[in-house]
């Protein structure tokens, strides 16, 4: 194939079409269900996914859950809310941070920060970062603990494996809270629960198992972040929301998906590995990405060991 930055664009009107046919089959006969409900952030991903089973269903039969705790952006609120006007879907407010505190989600996690930075307290902010860009030098996946003072200044520290997996396990309490609360509404109106996991996220392993991981059914795990902002934008998703950085909304500190994740911009990212699912030569990539051969085989060996090792999420109990 001629490989260009366009090949991975779609037709968003047919992309749509069928992602709500196979919503519509799938909800009534398979799951017999009789609407959608949707974990919404202000996100583009969940955006989509609103606006999709909207047109699926009928406004009337969506019902999007908003679900901020103590560490969320209240931005992610407000968007979420003029999302869910703009459609004229009913949402409901759940607020998580009681249930979190009930878990020690909080406290398990600053324990673990304060092994690093004996100062760390309530009044500072904090988050997990991969330091390096991929595309300047390919390192191993060494994460970084960051803390905020409250006067502004930023320390980081190289993250324990014993803090990081005490940091993660907390935080995780977060999305598996969640999807529990999407299926209490979910079986308190005999509703579906839509996940909102693009390409990136599902064979990446940028999930919490039966967690953000959880759901009944997945209509854009296919679609590669890229491709879901060119369906925000012919389902006309508030721009706001369309012009927003993805972030990860877990820590207290703003971290994007790349800083904490993918280390490299979906622009480039996805089309690297759709021309490599397309067995479209490195050297051909990289021309038409105005990258070099060896970043773009970087980006591909780093895939390639995201999927091996995180195989254990997508895998179904033994």
């Amino acid at each position: 194939m001629i490989f260009t930055k366009d090949s991975i664009n779609l037709d968003p009107a047919k992309e749509v079409e069928e992602i709500i046919l196979r919503l519509k089959e799938s909800v009534a006969k398979k799951l017999r269900k009789r609407g959608a409900i949707i974990g919404i952030s202000g996100g583009i991903d969940s955006s989509v996914v609103l606006a999709l089973c909207a047109k699926a269903f009928g406004p009337e039969r969506v019902l999007g859950i908003m679900m901020p705790e103590s560490d969320s952006n209240p931005d992610s609120l407000a968007l979420a809310k003029n999302l869910s006007n703009k459609y004229n879907t009913k949402y409901v407010i759940e607020d998580m941070s009681a249930a979190l505190a009930g878990f020690n989600c909080y406290n398990r996690r600053d324990e673990a920060i304060k092994n690093v930075f004996s100062e760390f307290d309530s009044t500072y902010k904090a988050k997990i970062t991969l330091p390096t860009n991929l595309m300047e030098k390919e390192t191993l996946n060494v994460f970084q603990l960051t803390i905020i003072t409250p006067e502004g200044e930023v320390k980081s520290e190289r993250l324990p494996l014993k803090e990081y997996l005490q940091i993660v396990a907390a935080s995780n309490f977060k999305q598996r809270s969640r999807m529990s609360m999407l299926y209490y509404h979910a079986e308190a109106k005999n509703y579906a629960v839509i996940g909102t996991g693009n390409k990136n996220e599902h064979e990446q392993g940028f999930f919490v198992k039966y967690g953000d991981g959880g759901a009944d059914i997945k209509p854009i795990a296919h679609l590669f972040k890229s491709q879901v902002f060119q369906l925000a934008e012919y389902l006309e998703v508030p721009e706001e929301i369309r012009k927003r950085t993805p972030t990860t909304d877990t820590y207290s500190a703003e971290q994007t998906q790349e800083e904490f994740f993918f280390r490299v911009p979906f622009d480039i990212l996805d089309r690297v590995w759709f021309g490599w699912e397309q067995d479209v030569p490195s050297k051909q990539i990289a021309e038409a990405l105005e990258l070099t051969e060896e970043n773009v085989e970087s980006i591909k060996r780093d895939i390639q060991r995201k999927i091996r090792t995180t195989e254990y999420l997508r895998m179904e109990p033994i």
